[in-house]
């Protein structure tokens, strides 16, 4: 029997259990009435579990993938109202000893440029973040012991965070590098990062070892069981994520929403973030040469039904997708996004812009401004928000406020104000207008009064010059 509560990745992802899984929904895809009862339990904005989420996706029923992504679409708003929360990435080092098969760094690639940041280049590349607005990075680096150690990865969130240049300044810093032990997820902890992210790439374990034929990301369950370690190691904030493509989408699915069980049960906090890339070209790599690549309209399925089945879970989507996919997926689910983002090691920096060392290819290529002016023309309130990591709110104490939709209370005029900031140091003459008619309209949605009167007068003191950094 699958046991949600076991520490043993072969357990917790249990293949037999996504096997029987998917043979369910297979059996039930066309049970209208129990589709629909899946559906009303889904209204309970409690979430759902694998195998109910997985009927849903095998259900091809017009009417109901209406009902769906209309439920999405509130369940989204419920949680996370109208913010979107804006990154971006900074590759450190393509420096790599894996095999990954669907990675441009993998080990056996000789005519990739190998290029590691120092700490002045590292300067530099922030100094250049900053200059766009961002206030909150990933940082990417391959696993390599020698180059890329985790001593490497410490003194580069030091200097990310020592440097304060004009208005700007890094407030958040999410870490996405390779799994490790307790003892250094504890010195990831007091190096102040935000959230850690791992990509399972599939839970598909067989699959898993081909696709990582050497290196020490060959072992599945060392890198499944990631997540507990971190946990164990005091980050209570994690991120998931698939890359869709190197296996049956069903498959990934189902073991992505057991991953989340698993870290719900047993810690009692479910994933901070889920992302959802899909595989794309690269140097040397083609994404034709992997049969389990998905369209766009299965994309979009995806990202409703992981919403509706985890709704306090933010959901990413990356530049890997054009500007019309991330347009449709915002309204079904996504909550972050990145924007004028760079795959390569040095990207913002260097005048030709490299390509020789990206990761992916990136589809959406628009400047920060450009994305940041589009969201607000949909509608949306671009956050650069970071108020929760550094009050203390994470884990299970930010969890409790967004199911239980309190969230907002904070984030919505920590989005504004923030937003305040981007438009008065950053943003375009066409942008900065937009955004003051945006945040003038949106100030009547903030429900207090008074909490009303404090926010206008933070937004006039930003103005103004004045920044106390709380938000």
């Amino acid at each position: 029997m699958y046991n949600v509560k076991s520490m043993k990745a072969e357990e917790f992802i249990s293949h037999e259990e996504i096997l029987d899984t998917l043979a369910y929904a297979e059996a039930n895809k066309d049970n209208l009435a129990l589709v629909d009862e899946i559906i009303a339990k889904a209204e309970l904005r409690q979430g759902l579990s694998h195998r109910d989420a997985s009927v849903l996706l095998a259900c091809e029923d017009a009417e109901r993938i209406a009902k769906i992504y209309a439920l999405a679409e509130q369940i989204k708003k419920d949680f996370y109202g109208n913010r979107i929360v804006m990154f971006a990435p900074l590759y450190l080092s393509n420096y790599c000893i894996n095999g990954c098969t669907y990675c441009p760094y993998h080990a056996k690639n000789k005519h990739i440029a190998r290029k590691k940041l120092t700490q002045e280049e590292v300067r530099a590349e922030v100094i250049a973040l900053q200059d766009m607005g961002h206030k909150r990075l990933a940082l990417e680096a391959g696993e390599d012991p020698v180059n890329n150690p985790l001593e490497y990865i410490l003194e580069c969130i030091k200097t990310i965070y020592s440097i304060k240049h004009k208005n700007g300044a890094i407030r958040r810093v999410n870490v996405n590098i390779a799994a490790t032990t307790v003892e250094d997820y504890r010195k990831l902890k007091e190096a102040g990062i935000g959230t850690y992210i791992l990509f399972q790439e599939t839970y598909h374990k067989e699959s898993y070892e081909a696709l990582h034929p050497t290196g020490p990301k060959h072992n599945y369950a060392y890198h499944t069981e990631a997540m507990d370690r971190a946990m164990e190691g005091g980050i209570d904030d994690v991120g998931l994520g698939v890359l869709f493509g190197l296996e049956r989408y069903k498959y990934e699915f189902a073991g992505l929403l057991m991953h989340a069980e698993h870290l719900e049960a047993v810690h009692g906090v479910g994933p901070h973030t889920i992302s959802v890339p899909r595989i794309k070209h690269a140097d040397d790599i083609d994404p034709n040469a992997f049969a389990n690549g998905i369209d766009d309209e299965t994309f979009a399925k995806l990202v409703a039904l992981i919403r509706i089945a985890v709704p306090y879970t933010g959901m990413i989507v990356s530049t890997r997708e054009s500007q019309a996919v991330r347009e449709k997926v915002l309204r079904l689910g996504i909550s972050q996004i990145s924007g004028g983002s760079r795959t390569s090691v040095g990207g913002y920096t260097e005048a030709d812009r490299p390509t020789d060392t990206e990761q992916f290819d990136v589809s959406d290529q628009r400047t920060l401004d450009e994305v940041v002016h589009w969201l607000m023309d949909l509608g949306y309130i671009p956050s650069f928000c970071t108020a929760c990591y550094r009050a203390g709110r994470t884990g299970d104490r930010f969890m409790e406020l967004c199911k239980s939709k309190q969230i907002q209370n904070c984030c919505h005029p920590n989005a504004l104000m923030t937003l305040k900031e981007y438009l008065v140091d950053y943003a375009s003459e066409e942008t900065r207008a937009i955004g003051e008619k945006l945040i003038e309209a949106e100030l009547l949605n903030i429900p207090k009064e008074n909490v009303r009167a404090v926010c206008a007068d933070h937004l006039k003191k930003i103005e103004e010059g004045i920044r106390d950094f709380r938000f």
